[in-house]
């Protein structure tokens, strides 16, 4: 996994991820493995952001198997854990913006993505030039747990898609 997201990072597609850190957040990664050799060759994570928002982690594919639709499949499985867990939006950081627009994601104004997404932004070479697009996609199938209800307290995220939260 290290080596398929650090070649990416090397290409400046996305941050380095440390082993460290990814055995600390093994869980929430899919992996595709090669048929033959056994050998991984595409992976992506669902990181859980908040109650109603999640982010699609660490999507990369090796060089040798693009175009075969892991990346595909692999967003869909995140974006299958984000309803099993009851999350409403997916969102990500890309510079592929084409690939996510047909997997039914569409292009925010990142500046009304809560802070805690720019987490990482600190470690970028990029952090104060950032280029990366910031794509959500809504499953409206998943209600939308993020609004607290009357009297309940807690803070709410808006529905940041679509047009259905606050402006």
């Amino acid at each position: 996994m290290a080596a398929i997201i650090n070649d990416a990072a090397e290409l400046g597609l996305m941050l380095h991820k440390s082993p460290g850190h990814l055995y600390e957040n093994l869980r929430q990664f899919h992996v595709a493995l090669d048929p033959v050799t056994h050998r991984v060759v595409a992976t992506g994570g669902l990181s859980i952001i908040w109650a109603n928002l999640s982010e699609i982690v660490a999507l990369a594919v090796s060089a040798d198997q693009r175009g075969k639709g892991l990346g595909r499949r692999l967003v869909e499985a995140c974006v299958q854990d984000a309803r099993e867990l009851g999350i409403r939006q997916v969102m990500s950081l890309t510079y592929e913006q084409v690939f996510f627009e047909r997997l039914g994601f569409s292009v925010v104004d990142r500046q009304q993505l809560p802070m805690k997404v720019w987490a990482d932004c600190i470690h970028c070479p990029k952090n104060a030039a950032c280029d990366e697009i910031a794509m959500i996609r809504v499953l409206d199938d998943v209600p939308d747990v993020g609004a607290p209800k009357p009297g309940a307290g807690g803070v709410a995220l808006p529905v940041l898609a679509g047009g259905r939260g606050p402006s």
